[in-house]
C-alpha cells in the first residue's frame, strides 16, 4: 500500500478532530455503533464540563428509546441539528480517555479509507464488554460483612442456611472482606449465597480499581541463537529507525530466521522501553509464535484473536491498554491494540490473504493499517515474508519500503530441488502419479518425512450417479457438495450446509460414487500404499476438534507421524525439522483462472509449501504434479524462483493496468434474488454517471452467483490514482445512500479488493 498522503484524499488528516479542542466548543460529537456514516451530535451530560470530555472518552446517550454507549470523537462550536432535536448525553463512563489520540486517529483514518462507518470501525476495535460500558480497568471484586452482619455472624446467623452460614464464617476469619477470586477458590457458588446475605444487609459488594501488577525486573531476550551476518544487519538496520517511521521488507527463504530477527528487534525495541505489535494471519500460527516469545522474554504477553471468548479478549485488552503486556501478539483485529508507547509493528507472512477482513463489517487490510498506524506513530513497521505481495514489492521497486534479504536458510541448508510430474506421461492413481509414490518411498526409506498438499479437504469434491449423472448439489449456493466419508456427511464448503451421504441416487435409484480427491481421500490412499508409515492430516476439519492441530504438530515434531497430508495450513509457520520431501497435488488449479490475482496466490502456495522441505543440513525435494508442465508460470518458478515469477507478474500487471498500478473498489450486493441485486447496483452506477479518470466495470453477477440462498452481484470501480478513486467514492456513496433498499437486500463497499470475481 503506498503511504503517501495525496491532497483531497482520505490519506489527508484533514477530516475528523482537528477541531476538538477548539476553544467554546458546545456539541459533542460522538461514534456510536450504528451503520450512519456520520458521528452523531450531543450536549454534554447534566453537571459535566465539556472541557473535562476527551476524545477517546465514552458516553452513555440517548439512540432512539435505547442508552447506549459511545466514543467522542470530537467537539464542535455549533451543531447541524436544530436545538429543539439536539438531546444531551447521559452519562460520563471514563474520567480518562479510553482511546488515546494516535489510536482514535488511526480509527478516524480507517473509516475513511475504507468510507466505513466511523461508529461501527471504534466498535469493532474495542471488545464487547467495552461496547457495552464496562470498566476500562480490570476491577477487584470484594464481598464485606456489614456491621449488622458482623453482629449476625457472632450470634451463629443464620442458622438455618449452613452454607450461608460458612460464607458468614470464611469471611468473618479475616478482616471481614474477601477477594472475588479467593472466594472463587474456596466457595464456588459463593454469589448465589451473597444475593442472599445480602438481601438480609449482612454483606456488601463492591469493586475497585484492581491493583497494577509490579513491572517486571528485566524485558532483555534471553540467550537466542547466534545470529547470521544477514540476520545481524536486520536487526541493525530496524533498531536504527528507532523513533521515525520506516517500513522494512524481510524477505528470506522458509527456514532463513526471520523469528529470530522479530525476536531480536523486539528486544531492542523493549529494551528503549517501548511495546511491540506482531500480527500473524492465522490462529493456528498463535501459539506457536507466543510459545517462541515466552521463552525468551520475562514480560507479560498479551494475546489477541478471534478465538477468545469476550472476557478473555477484555482482559488481553487491558493487559496491553495498562501497559502491563509489553508485547501484543495477535491475529487481524490485533492491529488496533491500544498498547502504550508503542515503538515497533512486526507482520509476520504479510501477502497472507487472512489480513484482509473479506466478510462483514469494515473491509480493512491490518497489514495496510499496520504501515499507516507505524506511519502515524513515527516508528518503524517490519514486513516478513518468504513471497512478498506484488503491492509490496511495487513499494520496494518505488523506493518507499527497504528490503532486509535473508538469502541463507539458518544452519546453512541448501534451497530444496524442484521438479515437475507430468501427469500427461504419468497417470495419478488415486491422486498420486507413480513417480511421486516411488520418492515417497524412497523419502521415507531413507528416514525422512513428507508433506503430501492438496488444497481440498474432505474425501473428494463430488458424488456422482453412475446411472444418470446426478452430481449432489447445495440447495443453497451454485456449489456442489463435498463428500466427507468418514462422517458420513455430505457438506457445503460455502454456507455450511450438512445432510447424510446417500448410498443411492435420490433422483433414479442407481450406485453413486466419489469422484476426486481431498484430504481424506489421499490419506485413505497413502495408507493403503505405505501401511507402516505414521499419518497425520491437517485440515479445517482435523484441526476444529480440541487440541487437533497441537496434535498433529506434536506427531511430526516426534515422528511418530512420517507423512502428512494437508491444506494450505501446513504451508504456514511448521517448522518439522524431519521433511525431506514435499508433494504439491492439485496445482493446475490457480493457472487458468479468471481472477488475476490467482496466478500470484499460486506462486506464493507452491514456493511457501515447498519451504517445508529440508529445514536442516539435508537438501530438501519438492514434486508438483502438473498436466501443464510448460506453463509459463510453472517454468518461471522452476528457473528464477518467486523473484523471477514477481519480476514478470508485475509487468503483465502494469501492461494491463491492473493493482498495484491502478486503484480499485468493489460494490457488492447481495439479495434473494439476482434481479434486484443487479437492479440496485444498475442504479448506483447510474448516479455515478461519467466521472473522469474513473472506469466502472458492471454490474454482473459473482463468480459464484448464489451462496446460502442469496445472489450477489458487484460493481468494479477502478482508477489509474489513489486520490482520483477516493474523491468519486465519498459524494457517490452517500448518494448511493439514498436509494431505495429491499428489506431483503444488502450492500457494502470493498476498497482494495482481493478477489475481484
Amino acid at each position: 500500500m503506498p503511504v503517501e498522503k495525496t491532497e483531497g484524499s482520505p490519506l489527508s488528516d484533514s477530516h475528523g478532530a482537528d477541531g476538538a479542542n477548539q476553544a467554546g466548543a458546545a456539541v459533542l460529537q460522538v461514534a456510536v455503533d450504528t451503520p450512519l456514516r456520520q458521528a452523531l451530535e450531543y450536549l454534554p451530560p447534566p453537571g459535566v464540563a465539556r472541557e473535562t470530555i476527551a476524545a477517546g472518552s465514552r458516553l452513555w446517550v440517548p439512540l432512539g428509546r435505547r442508552r447506549v454507549a459511545g466514543v467522542v470523537v470530537g467537539q464542535a462550536d455549533r451543531s447541524s441539528l436544530a436545538p429543539e432535536r439536539l438531546r444531551a448525553a447521559l452519562g460520563l463512563i471514563d474520567q480518562q480517555p479510553l482511546l488515546d489520540p494516535a489510536l482514535l486517529q488511526l480509527l478516524r483514518w480507517t473509516s475513511e479509507y475504507y468510507h466505513h462507518p466511523l461508529g461501527e470501525v471504534v466498535a469493532a476495535a474495542m471488545p464487547v464488554a467495552l461496547r457495552e460500558g464496562a470498566p476500562a480497568d480490570a476491577l477487584t471484586q470484594w464481598l464485606a460483612l456489614t456491621e449488622a452482619g458482623r453482629i449476625a455472624g457472632q450470634q451463629g446467623e443464620p442458622r438455618r442456611a449452613p452454607r450461608q452460614r460458612e460464607l458468614m464464617v470464611l469471611l468473618g476469619q479475616g478482616s471481614g472482606r474477601l477477594a472475588a477470586d479467593a472466594l472463587d477458590a474456596a466457595l464456588p457458588r459463593w454469589r448465589e449465597l451473597a444475593r442472599s446475605l445480602g438481601a438480609r444487609g449482612w454483606t456488601t459488594l463492591a469493586a475497585e480499581r484492581a491493583a497494577a501488577p509490579s513491572p517486571p525486573e528485566t524485558t532483555a531476550a534471553s540467550a537466542g541463537p547466534a545470529l547470521s551476518a544477514e540476520q545481524d544487519q536486520a536487526v541493525q538496520s530496524i533498531d536504527a529507525a528507532r523513533g521515525s517511521f520506516a517500513a522494512f521488507v524481510l524477505q528470506g527463504a522458509t527456514g532463513s530466521g526471520k523469528t529470530e530477527v522479530y525476536i531480536q528487534a523486539t528486544a531492542r525495541a523493549l529494551g528503549a522501553g517501548g511495546s511491540v505489535l506482531v500480527l500473524v494471519p492465522e490462529i493456528g500460527l498463535t501459539p506457536q509464535l507466543v510459545g517462541r516469545f515466552r521463552e525468551r522474554f520475562a514480560v507479560p504477553i498479551a494475546v489477541l484473536h478471534s478465538g477468545l471468548g469476550d472476557a478473555e479478549r477484555l482482559a488481553a485488552w487491558r493487559q496491553a491498554r495498562s501497559g502491563q503486556a509489553r508485547i501484543v501478539i495477535g491475529t487481524r483485529s490485533a492491529v488496533f491494540a491500544p498498547l502504550r508507547s508503542l515503538a515497533l509493528i512486526i507482520v509476520d507472512e504479510e501477502h497472507d490473504s487472512s489480513f484482509k477482513q473479506q466478510e462483514g463489517g469494515c473491509r480493512y487490510s491490518a497489514r495496510d493499517l499496520a504501515v499507516r498506524r507505524a506511519q502515524l506513530g513515527a516508528l518503524p513497521v517490519v514486513l516478513g515474508s518468504a513471497t512478498p505481495a506484488l503491492e509490496t514489492l511495487q513499494n520496494l521497486q518505488r523506493g518507499r519500503y527497504r528490503r532486509l534479504p535473508l538469502p541463507r536458510r539458518a544452519g546453512q541448508a541448501p534451497p530444496p530441488k524442484l521438479a515437475l510430474i507430468d501427469l500427461r506421461a504419468h497417470p495419478a492413481h488415486a491422486g498420486l502419479a507413480t513417480p511421486v509414490l516411488q520418492n515417497l518411498q524412497r523419502h521415507l526409506d531413507a528416514g525422512g518425512q513428507a508433506l503430501v498438499y492438496i488444497n481440498r479437504r474432505g474425501y473428494a469434491p463430488t458424488l456422482l450417479c453412475t446411472g444418470c449423472g446426478w452430481m449432489a448439489p447445495c440447495r443453497a449456493c451454485d456449489a456442489r457438495l463435498t463428500v466427507h466419508q468418514k462422517a458420513g456427511r455430505l457438506r457445503c464448503h460455502h454456507c455450511g450446509a450438512d445432510q447424510p451421504l446417500p448410498a443411492h441416487c435420490p433422483r433414479c435409484g442407481h450406485a453413486v460414487k466419489a469422484v476426486g480427491q481431498g484430504t481424506e481421500r489421499i490419506e485413505e490412499t497413502l495408507a493403503a500404499q505405505f501401511p507402516g508409515a505414521g499419518l497425520a492430516r491437517l485440515d479445517r476439519d482435523s484441526a476444529r476438534t480440541a487440541g487437533g492441530l497441537e496434535s498433529v504438530v506434536e506427531a511430526m515434531t516426534q515422528g511418530t507421524a512420517r507423512i502428512l497430508v494437508g491444506t494450505q495450513m501446513i504451508t504456514k509457520g511448521h517448522h518439522f525439522p524431519a521433511v525431506t520431501l514435499v508433494v504439491v497435488l492439485n496445482a493446475d488449479g490457480g493457472l487458468f483462472s479468471t481472477d488475476f490475482r490467482a496466478a500470484e496466490r499460486l506462486a506464493q502456495t507452491i514456493v511457501q509449501v515447498a519451504g517445508r522441505a529440508g529445514r536442516e543440513a539435508t537438501q530438501g525435494e519438492v514434486l508438483i504434479q502438473t498436466e501443464y508442465p510448460d506453463h509459463p508460470l510453472l517454468q518461471s518458478l522452476l528457473a528464477e524462483g518467486y523473484e523471477g515469477f514477481a519480476a514478470a507478474a508485475l509487468a503483465e500487471r502494469a501492461a494491463a493496468r491492473w493493482p498495484p498500478f491502478s486503484r480499485l473498489a468493489a460494490l457488492r450486493c447481495s439479495a434473494t434474488d439476482m434481479a434486484a441485486a443487479l437492479g440496485f447496483l444498475a442504479s448506483a452506477r447510474t448516479l455515478a454517471g461519467q466521472p473522469p479518470g474513473i472506469t466502472l466495470l458492471g454490474p454482473v453477477a459473482a463468480g459464484m452467483a448464489r451462496r446460502a440462498g442469496r445472489h450477489h452481484a458487484q460493481l468494479l470501480v477502478e482508477s489509474a490514482e489513489r486520490a482520483t478513486l477516493h474523491r468519486f467514492l465519498e459524494p457517490w456513496l452517500r448518494a448511493v445512500d439514498g436509494l431505495p433498499t429491499p428489506r431483503q437486500l444488502r450492500w457494502s463497499l470493498d476498497v482494495d479488493p482481493l478477489d475481484t470475481q
